[in-house]
């Protein structure tokens, strides 16, 4: 009898302990379960409230602190600090509280303490430090987090002597997004007196991954405006050099007259220009603009306005780029230069006067007569850049040279984009194979020659892609009985 009751005790009891040890258990998964449906709201809280503040334009400062005030909030931590990762060092950008500085303090500055909080930003804003130095640098270099719940042992945290800069309990995780280490947020002392648990590190853990995809995404929009801003750049540098391109030639029956443009990019720097400068005679020129985009198109503006102007004023193309490079020393950047030919063709004394500065030498080929072959020259002459040295010095280096201009001859301006087309082994286009071109297709109109010459060049590249912009412009002085023949026809 004695042995039942004993028995139905103990089985009782084993059963009043199952009981109690479920319970027990069921309390807890509710708390865990509490405590992640807590950490969920704030996480997406937050989440929403840098949705909303990245697109009314928050900046990347007020992103920081914001991170910082909801982290302070939810883990009852007494101050935070932000450290932004710049390549292999890291800096404080943001603090909130009293937070301990990364190094201990010298001597020298212990005693300025008591501005404390604004003086401790100072010092955290100023003091950078590399990638793997300390529990910031290297939580930034490992990728993990790191809790010590109880720092007052731990040889690692740095020791302050003032007693509001101790840290009696830490938490430092990584600022990342994919791959990306964008810094590292450090939380320390707890409103408490005890230390941070696992589910403030959990917390803190989870709102800085939703923090890196803040700033992520804050950086993709401000690419986006860059972007958007430079699209804009881009379409106002081709309207500005559609304007400038001529779309019609002077009207001559004894000129071919022909040009082809193509620039590796959106916008390019090179410029062509072709006008009448009386009856019987044009100005042509040729340039290439240092740099790209809207610069180089006002800059392109600037030359052919002056350009045009002068060379109504002088008749040596020595004289007019002389000038030209004096204007242009006023307003064109430092860093900018502008190369040039600039040719008069006088169709009345058969000549073509011209001026190099700095840019590819003309080509010029004469007819041969009967069996004779074509000849190629190509044409040299002295002269620097526009934009590049004082006035005293280009006008000493630049002169005007001339040559004949006969029926059958082609002149030809280019771009250093044709003649420096390089193939897959390196190897240029060349003036040689730009010369052997012109001579075979000496037969075709000024259009054709041009059209042919940018498939050669495509073709001896390889590519259809350009590297550099091209720029040709061709001028074939017709024979006057082909004139008059297409004329009466």
């Amino acid at each position: 009898m004695i042995g039942f009751v004993i028995g139905f005790l103990l089985a009782g009891g084993a059963g009043w302990f199952l009981w109690w040890s479920s319970r027990r258990e069921a309390v807890r998964l509710d708390e865990e379960k509490q405590r992640l449906a807590q950490e969920k709201l704030i996480v997406v809280d937050f989440m929403h409230v840098m949705a909303e503040a990245i697109g009314a334009g928050m900046d990347r400062d007020e992103l920081f602190r914001r991170v910082l005030r909801t982290s302070i909030l939810s883990t009852g931590g007494q101050s935070a600090c932000v450290f932004e990762r710049e390549n292999e060092r890291l800096r404080g950008v943001a603090v909130q509280g009293l937070f301990p500085p990364h190094r201990p303090l010298p001597e020298s500055v212990r005693e300025r303490i008591s501005t404390r909080a604004k003086f401790l930003e100072q010092i955290l804003r100023s003091e950078t430090f590399e990638v793997g130095e300390g529990l910031v640098g290297a939580v930034a270099q490992s990728g993990e987090g790191l809790l010590i719940a109880d720092a007052r042992a731990d040889p690692r945290v740095v020791k302050h002597d003032d007693p509001a800069l101790k840290v009696r309990s830490v938490i430092v995780v990584p600022i990342s997004f994919r791959e990306r280490n964008i810094g590292v947020l450090a939380i320390v002392n707890p409103a408490d007196s005890g230390g941070f648990s696992e589910t403030d590190f959990s917390l803190a853990k989870s709102l800085a991954e939703q923090a890196a995809l803040a700033i992520h995404n804050l950086d993709l929009m401000a690419m986006q405006i860059e972007k958007s801003r430079l699209d804009v750049d881009l379409s106002i540098a081709r309207e500005i050099q559609s304007t400038l391109l001529p779309r019609e030639f002077p009207k001559d029956p004894l000129l071919d007259i022909s040009a082809l443009y193509r620039p590796a990019q959106k916008v390019g720097g090179d410029l062509y220009d072709v006008f009448r400068l009386g009856p019987h005679r044009y100005g042509v020129a040729v340039a290439d603009v240092s740099g790209k985009g809207v610069a180089a198109s006002l800059v392109m503006a600037i030359c052919q306005t002056h350009l045009r102007h002068l060379a109504r004023s002088f008749e040596s193309p020595a004289r007019v780029l002389t000038e030209l490079n004096r204007l242009m020393d006023m307003e064109i950047r430092q860093e900018m230069f502008v190369t040039m030919v600039y040719a008069v063709i006088d169709m009345e004394s058969g000549q073509i006067r011209f001026a190099r500065a700095g840019h590819e030498k003309p080509l010029l080929m004469r007819k041969g007569e009967g069996i004779e072959r074509a000849q190629v020259d190509f044409l040299a002459s002295e002269g620097m850049a526009l934009g590049l040295v004082p006035s005293d010095f280009f006008s000493e280096t630049i002169n005007d040279c001339a040559v004949n201009f006969r029926p059958g001859d082609i002149f030809v301006l280019y771009t250093d984009g044709i003649t420096e087309a390089a193939n897959a082994e390196e190897t240029e286009f060349s003036n040689g194979r730009l010369a052997d071109a012109v001579r075979e297709l000496r037969e075709s109109g000024a259009a054709k020659i041009n059209e042919n010459l940018l498939d050669r060049v495509s073709f001896f590249s390889g590519s259809p892609f350009l590297h550099d912009d091209i720029t040709l412009v061709t001028i074939k002085h017709l024979a006057a009985p082909a004139v008059v023949a297409r004329s009466s026809g």
